[in-house]
């Protein structure tokens, strides 16, 4: 039954991506001009001048003197080869820049999401159940600082305790000797020394929250009556909690899988700056600066498979925990 289910999400997917891809496409052209607009402006800010002969011959080079719907049939049936095309800016395959960049993407997002889950879990559920206790009282104010301090800020003052007080490497995802070093178990052990600091900066807020989303939920099945009932059977305390009022109100952690995968691509673009994160917001943010269509495109396209990806994971986890939820 379940692999029918998935099934079905997954052919759903294929017409959604198409729909996805003709609207990245149009909102990527929408802004006025071009890359080579931009790219001409660039070279008169530093009192270059380009001949109209080599601007043609540029635009034919990039084929940005076809028509828009010339642009994007030949974009989409690059794509279903597995070619991205060619970064205009970077006069690299999009492939390579891409790919680059989001394995330390979903490693980060990845980690970050363990670190929001094994904090907010066992949080939130002290709370509910010691509610209006002194710990209740400061995981809430916790929580709420939590909520409003912006991620840079945090990266900021985190950044000056650790070089300040402990003398740290604090900036970027590897020390100057693994930047550009193949792959190895020193790197990887580098990467951990780094990952520490981006993980709490970008999952304190979500944290903060799942916090709040999971003591309200629980405390709202503890007063079920079906609580009642095991409570009378002779059930313990624990055991009551963890099987069937938490197994309820864990769904928000389940739901998180489908946004916070695109969220740390595109929402994390300032925090990842300040942190000098060679991660794919940055690069996506400089395309799009640039209408630099191809990397942007596959950017967009990424993030939308990332959703979609999430949101069929999330589902069938929320299936699998909750028996009120149907396939159907």
């Amino acid at each position: 039954m379940i692999w029918r289910y998935i099934l079905k999400r997954i052919l759903w997917m294929v017409p959604f991506l198409f729909g996805v891809s003709i609207v990245a496409f149009l909102l990527i052209q929408a802004p006025p001009g071009d890359y080579l607009t931009t790219y001409i402006a660039k070279l008169g800010e530093s009192n270059e001048v380009m001949d109209q002969a080599s601007v043609q011959n540029l635009r034919e080079r990039f084929g940005l003197d076809q028509p828009l719907y010339v642009q994007y049939f030949k974009w989409v049936s690059r794509l279903m080869v597995g070619d991205f095309g060619m970064s205009f800016e970077w006069r690299q395959p999009v492939s390579d820049l891409v790919w680059g960049r989001m394995g330390l993407t979903l490693c980060l997002s990845m980690a970050t999401l363990l670190f929001t889950w094994a904090v907010a879990f066992p949080i939130g559920v002290y709370s509910a159940v010691h509610k209006y206790s002194f710990g209740d009282y400061l995981a809430t104010t916790i929580g709420f600082i939590g909520l409003a301090t912006p991620n840079f800020l945090l990266a900021l003052i985190l950044m000056y305790i650790g070089v300040v007080h402990f003398g740290a490497d604090v900036g970027g995802l590897f020390s100057n000797e693994y930047k550009n070093a193949p792959w190895s178990m020193a790197k990887v052990w580098d990467l951990a020394k780094h990952l520490w600091l981006p993980v709490v900066v970008l999952g304190t807020s979500a944290t903060a929250s799942l916090i709040r989303i999971m003591r309200a939920n629980l405390l709202d099945e503890l007063n079920k009556p079906y609580v009642d009932t095991a409570r009378a059977k002779g059930l313990s305390e624990f055991w009551l909690i963890m099987k069937y009022p938490v197994r309820v109100a864990l769904n928000p952690f389940v739901s998180t899988i489908g946004w916070v995968l695109p969220n740390l691509v595109s929402g994390a673009v300032v925090t990842a700056i300040v942190l000098s994160l060679p991660t794919a917001g940055p690069l996506m943010l400089q395309a799009l600066l640039a209408q630099d269509m191809y990397l942007a495109g596959a950017f967009v396209l990424m993030l939308s498979s990332l959703t979609v990806i999430g949101m069929l994971l999330s589902d069938i986890l929320l299936v699998l925990l909750d028996p009120r939820v149907k396939y159907d």
